[in-house]
């Protein structure tokens, strides 16, 4: 008698270990970075720790709960969180609930709590564009289909740089919206001439901002860091400092590093190092070994999405994951480009590592969307 193949549930057991070993890689660079700006600023070296844990718990408890609800329920809610993304970014601008801190207006204030309306939009996109593929069915053959998926990921990335100032998000935003158009559509020839016009685009702004615009005291933020970018050695005192501070630290991490705990330029000389340039401070104390290997670990995730969304049950399924990988990929790469002066700064975290509340939590509900699709596969 032939015996029938049994299918088995599956569970991504090696991507929840991946994802729990960079929370705690996380928490501990995090306070080696911060103690010191923490001893400074409130008496408390662990401040900055303390509040990371406490939204990494929050972020676990909703990593579980969302791993548990059939990643196919949120569809019918994928407009909706599209538009309350756009809603939330206007009323950052435009009502009292915007908070500034830092000198960037980018927060929604609700009592005590605040939070950033630019990491829900990420998450929201990627699924309201998973269902609007599956709603196009075969219809996303056209040149019209493709034309309406980056118009509406242009919006929401348009407003996530408007009104919160955000444009590191916005550039994520635009780049998960490509790679999922990338994916859904037939056919690559609009995407090679879409990147060659982009290309040449980048260069004649580059050689008309270096060429023909003078720095001075009046020329826009965003202007000078592009000038820093290509020197930042002249612009030592002010908005070349940063990046410079960042480089010092990778360059003398060495192969092995200082140790961990042995950072220099975290005492004060990377400004607000457990942010965005924290990845300089693995470079510093960890060297190129350690630097290396957290970006092993980055590719050993992006691998598991990759698996799971070649093995995804529909294309819904598979397109959120398509989205979450993006994500990912593009954040990790636009950090790690901007502490080593690959491109402008543009102040961009790295997940799981670097500190932020609302990052880390609704990165751990994005993976437990991830979690719960690679529940649904067969083997």
């Amino acid at each position: 008698m032939k015996k029938t193949k049994t299918k088995v549930r599956y569970y991504d057991y090696s991507l929840k270990f991946i994802i729990y070993f960079l929370l705690i890689f996380g928490l501990i660079i995090l306070y080696s970075t911060s103690s010191y700006n923490g001893r400074l600023k409130t008496g408390d070296p662990a401040f900055y720790l303390k509040r990371q844990m406490l939204n990494t718990i929050i972020g676990i408890v909703c990593m579980e709960i969302v791993s548990r609800i059939d990643y196919r329920r949120w569809k019918v809610f994928a407009l909706y969180g599209y538009v309350a993304a756009i809603i939330m970014t206007l009323l950052v601008a435009f009502s009292p609930l915007g908070v500034t801190l830092n000198g960037a207006r980018r927060w929604l204030g609700i009592g005590n709590y605040s939070f950033q309306p630019a990491e829900f939009a990420k998450i929201a996109l990627i699924i309201f564009l998973a269902a609007f593929v599956c709603e196009l069915g075969k219809n996303i053959k056209r040149i019209k289909s493709l034309g309406a998926i980056m118009v509406l990921t242009g919006i929401l990335g348009l407003c996530v740089y408007l009104f919160t100032d955000n444009l590191s998000t916005g550039i994520i935003i635009i780049g998960i919206g490509i790679v999922v158009a990338f994916v859904a559509y037939p056919e690559y020839k609009p995407f090679l001439i879409g990147a060659l016009i982009g290309t040449v685009l980048i260069g004649i702004f580059l050689f008309v901002v270096f060429n023909f615009v003078e720095l001075t005291d009046d020329t826009a933020f965003r202007l000078k860091r592009i000038f820093a970018w290509r020197n930042p050695e002249n612009y030592t005192s002010d908005i070349g400092y940063q990046t410079l501070q960042a480089l010092y630290a990778i360059g003398s991490g060495g192969l092995f590093g200082k140790g961990l705990g042995n950072s220099i330029q975290k005492l004060g000389f990377i400004p607000e190092a457990q942010n965005d340039m924290i990845f300089s401070i693995i470079c510093e104390e960890l060297g190129l070994f350690g630097a290396i290997s957290i970006i092993f670990v980055f590719g050993l995730m992006l691998w598991r999405f990759m698996i799971i969304a070649n093995n995804a049950p529909d294309l819904y399924g598979s397109l959120i994951m398509v989205g979450i990988m993006a994500h990912i990929a593009i954040q990790v790469i636009l950090n790690i480009a901007v502490v080593t002066n690959v491109i402008p700064n543009t102040g961009i975290t790295l997940p799981f590592i670097s500190y932020g509340g609302t990052s880390v939590i609704f990165l751990l509900a994005e993976m437990g969307l991830a979690l719960n699709i690679s529940s649904k596969m067969r083997i």
